[in-house]
């Protein structure tokens, strides 16, 4: 049986997990069609997503149509999932990009859509919710042009919009599916749309190009053949106006999938890293790329895996050419749908298929026959955005807590966990608040109860004009003393340097390192606030010592008291992280980001628009977007999204440095 895949992708709230349903539903794969809202749809079948009432994870569901095998991956629509989306849409040979009739194109649209660029990705394009009120089909198709660029064209029209919607009419041919007639007052439409399909596909073919150009008329079979010969190329987007909910549309729809979608074999060979091709066959040398992973509780991990070439049987030997060739005898094959699997004898090139029990398997990793290794591109992961603050519920939790996190980062490797060493804090980091809170609800399901909060934020201390001063450690209590002398020089450098500048033997060369030592334990806590200090340049310039009494230890704490009393000359000052911050929006919300930022301190780097999207770059202080995720989503109706990344100190502003120190103090004065 013909085999495809296909990539369900599209902006959270779009409909399109309700639109899988449509699909499963009118090809007889189910019965009745579930709803998000009552928690029985098939692909989103995890208690989280019963509960939030939308896809979190990527569902696998299989249905077959005009003798056709399709495997349906549902991508989630919120962008905080980009793992889950980006794994997806890897693993398909085509895509279908679902677009609210309403809202149009969205920042998630666009995100999906540049993710299937990358991959070199065919497009389907659904416009659904084409009941609902203010449902506009023309006005959709225009934003898509004018903001996803390429050849976007639709096949079907719709009859009636909104509450009138109550068909689709194909514009090569003019039938309406139902047999009924084309309504006269869209004749003209239907031509139009006719003529622009028509030059689009003759100039996607140099053949018909050709005979166009002498004048010989395009028959609909040629002008079909040649419509899809480039709609699995991926050099034209065809158009679908659908309703999820009616199922008007959805059996042509079905009938698009079947021939408009490439087949793996159309696909052409994978690349590895190296340059090696892999034929799409089932007789090429065994490769697949692992795309998703999933702890299940009762069967352990499922490793998702796409076959690229060959095949694999039970008990056959490949290696994990990501992971130094590691060897694996996969025990047990299995195909998934919905959250059923059924174990298969073998798994074929253009197979999506799942192996149990194999603990040394991450997303991304390249599975090969030992004898022919290759290894394909991992998964592209953008960096979190957004951090917490755990706090275990008990001691019980705590010591638990670092098992249930490594289970939880081996499922999602956009989650990220480090304890900061300055403040002591566990944090855990990932795509957004949203991606986060489910994060702690999936450390709950493992029996690990936490907390979170905003992450103190690690300021720095440092020092802005140059001083000098005398550090001197004396100390007698019988028999041997403790002498140490030394005077030093700070100023403002980049990170810690120092150096010895004593001339006459005044301080022996072997106690320089002790001074160094006891500096640089002193700058552990600024004057200002206990603040670690930075950026300081330290020049060693005199002192003394005394033959009898002088040691490590004693210059070690002369050096310490030094740098004390050395930055009361000079100016300390406090130092705030900041971030390169990326906000990315429809560009009418460029005014309000912009006036958004400047109450943030932001400084902006520039702002690049492509269509209807603006990308404004800034630094920020990290302090100001502690919330960040939750503001942007208010301000633009969750049509916004953003990337953080580490740029270094900068000084707080004096106004706000003294209120911090002030607090500072006040927290270390109560213990």
């Amino acid at each position: 049986m013909p085999v495809r895949i296909v990539s369900l992708a599209a902006h959270s709230g779009a409909g399109k997990t309700t639109l899988c349903e449509a699909l499963l539903h009118h090809s007889g794969a189910i019965s009745r069609p579930g709803k998000v809202e009552d928690g029985t749809t098939h692909s989103d079948h995890t208690d989280a997503e019963k509960a939030h009432g939308f896809s979190i994870t990527t569902g696998v569901v299989r249905l077959t149509h005009g003798g056709t095998d399709i495997t349906v991956l549902d991508t989630p629509g919120y962008a905080d999932f980009v793992r889950e989306i980006r794994g997806g849409i890897r693993a398909a040979d085509a895509a279908l990009m679902v677009v609210s009739g309403v809202s149009g194109v969205e920042v998630g649209t666009e995100r999906v859509w540049a993710t299937a660029d990358r991959f070199n990705m065919p497009r389907l394009i659904a416009i659904n919710k084409m009941d609902r009120e203010r449902a506009d089909f023309h006005a959709v198709v225009a934003d898509l042009r004018s903001s996803l660029g390429g050849p976007v064209a639709p096949l079907y029209l719709p009859i009636g919009e909104g509450p009138e919607f109550q068909g689709v009419v194909n514009v090569l041919t003019g039938e309406t599916g139902g047999g009924g007639e084309v309504p006269s007052d869209m004749r003209s439409t239907l031509r139009e749309a006719r003529d622009s399909l028509t030059d689009a596909i003759i100039e996607s073919d140099d053949a018909l190009m050709e005979r166009f150009l002498e004048g010989e008329k395009i028959g609909v079979d040629d002008l079909h053949a040649a419509f899809l010969k480039a709609v699995h190329a991926g050099t034209l987007y065809p158009v679908i106006p659908v309703s999820a909910t009616t199922g008007i549309g959805i059996p042509q729809l079905l009938d698009l999938l079947v021939s408009g979608l490439r087949s793996a074999r159309e696909r052409g060979p994978t690349t590895g890293q190296d340059g090696q091709n892999r034929e799409p066959t089932p007789d090429a040398p065994f490769s697949a790329r692992v795309w998703r992973v999933s702890i299940d509780p009762f069967v352990g991990k499922l490793a998702y895996v796409r076959v690229y070439s060959g095949a694999l049987k039970p008990g056959e030997t490949v290696v994990n050419t990501s992971r130094d060739n590691a060897e694996l005898k996969p025990a047990h094959l299995y195909l998934i749908n919905g959250k059923e699997l059924t174990e298969v004898p073998e798994l074929r090139a253009g197979m999506i298929g799942v192996l149990t029990k194999l603990t040394d398997l991450h997303a991304g990793d390249t599975l090969a026959d030992p004898a022919h290794p290759i290894q394909y591109d991992a998964l592209w992961l953008p960096d979190p955005a957004h951090t917490v603050a755990l706090h275990p519920a008990s001691r019980q939790d705590e010591d638990k807590l670092g098992a249930a996190l490594t289970r939880l980062m081996e499922e999602d490797p956009t989650l990220h966990f480090r304890r900061d060493p300055q403040t002591g804090e566990q944090l855990l980091s990932g795509m957004g608040d949203m991606h986060l809170t489910i994060a702690a609800e999936k450390l709950a399901a493992q029996g690990v109860t936490v907390t979170t909060s905003t992450p103190q934020i690690a300021y720095r201390e440092t020092i802005h004009a140059a001083a000098e001063a005398q550090g001197k450690h004396r100390k007698q209590s019988g028999g041997h003393g403790q002498y140490g002398d030394c005077t030093i020089r700070i100023e403002p450098g980049e990170g810690f340097e120092f150096k010895s500048a004593v001339v006459g033997g005044s301080v022996p060369g072997k106690y320089i390192p002790s001074i160094e030592k006891g500096v640089q334990e002193a700058m552990i806590k600024g004057s200002l606030a206990g603040y670690p200090l930075q950026d300081v340049r330290v020049t060693v310039l005199d002192g003394s010592y005394h033959d009898v009494d002088s040691s490590d230890i004693a210059f070690r704490m002369a050096g310490g008291q030094a740098l004390r009393n050395a930055l009361e000359n000079a100016r300390p000052g406090l130092l705030e992280p900041a971030v390169l911050l990326k906000v990315r929006a429809p560009a009418s919300f460029t005014g309000d980001l912009i006036s958004d930022l400047q109450t943030r301190r932001a400084r902006v780097q520039g702002m690049d628009t492509g269509g209807t999207v603006i990308t404004i770059s800034a630094v920020v202080p990290q302090a100001e977007l502690q919330n960040y995720s939750a503001d942007l989503r208010s301000l633009t109706g969750d049509r916004g999204a953003f990337s953080v990344k580490p740029h270094g100190y900068q000084d707080v502003p004096d106004h706000l440095a003294k209120k911090i120190i002030e607090e500072r103090r006040a927290e270390v004065a109560a213990g």
